[in-house]
């Protein structure tokens, strides 16, 4: 039944979804127009607000930017791709690459999300080398994945709330991981999504003849083109790749010993930077597959300025305050997890930021908590799930994904869609059923 759903929401999502340069367009101006509407804002002041946003992902850009090169030239080495070669080879049926992907992405991105990010992507780029899957569906099951994040190691707002000096600890103190990340709510939410993801993902099949597939020599990466044209030595040579590989991952596993660093973006970044330098054959083909990353990376570049922008507007005019001050209006002690993670959902549409989207909501959504006697704990958590919810059909966050894979947001959203609406309903019932 799903893949009879899917096939008329993929064609339409096919024919009309524009690229998500031209989405972060349309979602500015709406929100010029509903900021102008909602706000006492001049419209010189709304435009001030935008444009002195762009530059607030600058850092994070170029993080995401190397997250995406670095997770590439790691992927790329002769080790790394033998390895997922034959975990690859054993998924011989449509329906195993199908769910054994989803899994992979859902762990990749329990433990990190910017890990699970790239290592998603490049698993169903190696899954279809071997196995006659529709390449839509399963890149959209690599993506599905990113659902688990905020609910996971790397989540930002509950790793936010157990940290000393947060700007609302005055107000709620520090709240420990064992009553967010490891509370039996968000444990139902991580076990349950981790079983019904595959399930939908499978059903989301469609039949044979209507099935897209992809030609696997299309997905070979070329190893040696430009280390067999070179003929510096240096450049040929192992030594120099493999020192400093080595050098920097004797850095990195002193500082996780010493507790100076944790698993963090930085941290990611660092050991597939150093990791792909150990294990690539020489300086040569490092340049070569490292020319070809940056090109991958090229939507990152263009469009995390404008998304800045449109966060700065949004919470600079009080815009996303009072979308979520419209659902808090309409909440009661059993119902302000459900309408916090709606709303949470809508917001993110806006400003894709779980850390940022947090400093936005936090201070209507904590004294409501407040008031109607909810654990902050359960308000915080379901902010969060809502933030990992609509990344679903978010085009910010799949960047990296597509760019991997080859593919335009427009070739996956439809299927997105529905894993939207299903992981939603259940997440609902799951934000109910601990609210009573």
């Amino acid at each position: 039944m799903l893949a009879k759903i899917s096939k008329p929401i993929a064609q339409l999502t096919d024919r009309y979804l524009p690229d998500p340069l031209v989405i972060v367009f349309i979602l500015t101006l709406l929100s010029f127009i509903l900021a102008g509407i909602s706000t006492e804002h001049s419209p010189i002041a709304l435009i001030a607000m935008w444009g002195g946003g762009l530059s607030n992902l600058f850092t994070f850009a170029m993080q995401m930017l190397l997250v995406l090169v670095c997770g590439y030239l790691l992927a790329t080495t002769p080790l790394v791709s033998r390895m997922l070669n034959i975990l690859a080879q054993r998924l011989n049926t449509p329906g195993k690459a199908i769910i054994v992907t989803t899994l992979v992405a859902l762990l990749s991105s329990w433990i990190n999300w910017g890990f699970g990010l790239v290592v998603g992507a490049l698993f169903a780029k190696a899954v279809a080398g071997h196995c006659r899957v529709d390449y839509r569906v399963l890149v959209a099951s690599a993506y599905s994945g990113f659902i688990i994040w905020h609910g996971g190691l790397s989540g930002s707002i509950p790793l936010t709330i157990a940290t000393e000096g947060h700007f609302a600890e005055d107000q709620i103190g520090i709240i420990d991981t064992s009553m967010t990340l490891f509370s039996a709510m968000n444990l139902t939410l991580v076990v349950g999504l981790a079983v019904l993801l595959p399930i939908v993902n499978y059903w989301l099949l469609p039949k044979q003849n209507d099935a897209v597939y992809i030609d696997p020599d299309a997905l070979t990466e070329s190893q040696t083109t430009q280390s067999d044209t070179s003929c510096n030595h240096l450049e040929q040579a192992r030594w120099p790749t493999l020192i400093i590989g080595i050098l920097g991952l004797t850095y990195l596993g002193f500082s996780f010993y010493m507790g100076k660093q944790g698993l963090n973006l930085n941290s990611i970044i660092a050991l597939f930077l150093f990791f792909a330098l150990l294990l690539q054959p020489n300086a040569a083909t490092f340049i070569a597959q490292l020319t070809r990353a940056v090109s991958n990376g090229s939507g990152i570049v263009i469009q995390f300025p404008f998304y800045a922008g449109l966060m700065a507007l949004m919470s600079q005019s009080g815009l996303a305050q009072s979308i979520s001050g419209l659902f808090i209006d309409i909440s009661n002690s059993q119902t302000l997890p459900i309408w916090s993670f709606l709303s949470a959902g809508l917001v993110n549409i806006f400003v894709p930021s779980g850390g940022g989207q947090w400093a936005v909501q936090a201070p209507l959504l904590l004294p409501a908590a407040s008031a109607l006697s909810v654990p902050t704990e359960v308000v915080a958590m379901a902010v969060a799930w809502g933030d990992a919810w609509t990344n679903l059909i978010q085009p910010f966050w799949a960047i990296p994904v597509l760019a991997i894979a080859g593919l335009k947001a427009k070739d996956i959203m439809g299927f997105c869609l529905l894993q939207l609406l299903i992981s939603g309903l259940y997440i609902i019932v799951v934000l109910a059923a601990f609210s009573y």
